[in-house]
């Protein structure tokens, strides 16, 4: 990939991203790391999972495909998209497998990961939609990435520098995400009860799912971690310090009476675990 200087190549651990690099791709990046400098950036970047930082990156990504196809298990399933075809907060890349393991690759932006950071590091936190984010695209994603990835090449220490404005997790940020998603659980729930008054079983599943995902963020946020991907949040929120008593079982009995269009008493559980998030974020130790 051609990029200027400070370009840098980090990945995420396997908390909700990649589980980093296979053996063969880490052997082949230790074995040939003195040749790294003598090849085209393109190349030399490509060869490192999983998300790609630079200032720059070129309109066309042909070289960027040539190579992942020599580092994948099936050369015919390695398309690797153009910038900007995720939309402005994926931005790109490639969904891979190597050796048998998962391995995302993804494009960010130096400068607009700098500024996401500073902004949220004010409390100035934003929501967008995103396909494969049922919840949105929170901005402050792109903070839990530099503050939990592992660098793989950082030689102007970029990443370094954006780490240190993203650790320790920031008061404002956690304020922020407490002050934007803890009301909008009981919204949601409202919401649910309206549909279920029609008997509009997607739209209370919709409305629950929101409950949930807004949950989680309150959850993260009180426990100052970094909430970078939906899936398996709640599960991982349950075992937190600050949480939810029985949260996992409480969760699945009110899928299971949704699901059985039994709303008012699925709904009953969702407002006592309400409850129980509003008091949590009300204690002097929260």
């Amino acid at each position: 990939m051609h990029k200027r200087p400070n370009g840098a190549v980090l990945t995420c651990p396997p908390i909700h991203c990649s589980t980093g690099s296979p053996p063969r791709l880490r052997k082949s990046l230790e074995s040939k790391r003195s040749r790294l400098a003598d090849r085209r950036r393109a190349e030399r970047i490509t060869r490192l999972p999983t998300t790609t930082l630079a200032s720059t990156f070129p309109r066309r990504t042909d070289r960027l495909a040539d190579v992942a196809r020599t580092l994948v298990d099936d050369s015919d399933a390695a398309g690797v998209t153009p910038v900007g075809d995720w939309g402005p907060w994926i931005v790109g890349g490639a969904w891979l497998a190597i050796e048998g393991r998962k391995v995302d690759l993804l494009y960010r932006n130096i400068e607009a990961v700098a500024r996401v950071i500073a902004a949220c590091s004010a409390g100035d936190v934003t929501m967008h939609y995103q396909p494969g984010h049922p919840h949105g695209f929170c901005s402050a994603i792109w903070m839990g990435e530099v503050a939990l990835c592992r660098p793989l090449h950082d030689p102007r220490q970029t990443i370094a520098k954006l780490k240190a404005a993203a650790l320790p997790y920031p008061p404002g940020l956690r304020e922020a995400l407490i002050r934007r998603f803890l009301w909008e659980i009981l919204f949601a729930i409202e919401n649910a009860e309206l549909a279920a008054s029609r008997g509009e079983q997607t739209h209370v599943a919709g409305c629950a799912y929101r409950a949930f995902a807004c949950l989680a963020q309150v959850l993260f946020a009180l426990n100052a971690r970094y909430l970078i991907n939906e899936k398996g949040a709640l599960q991982e929120a349950a075992g937190f310090a600050l949480t939810i008593p029985s949260l996992m079982p409480r969760v699945g009995e009110t899928w299971r009476l949704i699901g059985e269009s039994r709303f008012a008493t699925g709904l009953t559980i969702l407002r006592e675990i309400d409850r129980d998030v509003h008091a949590l974020a009300a204690q002097p130790s929260a």
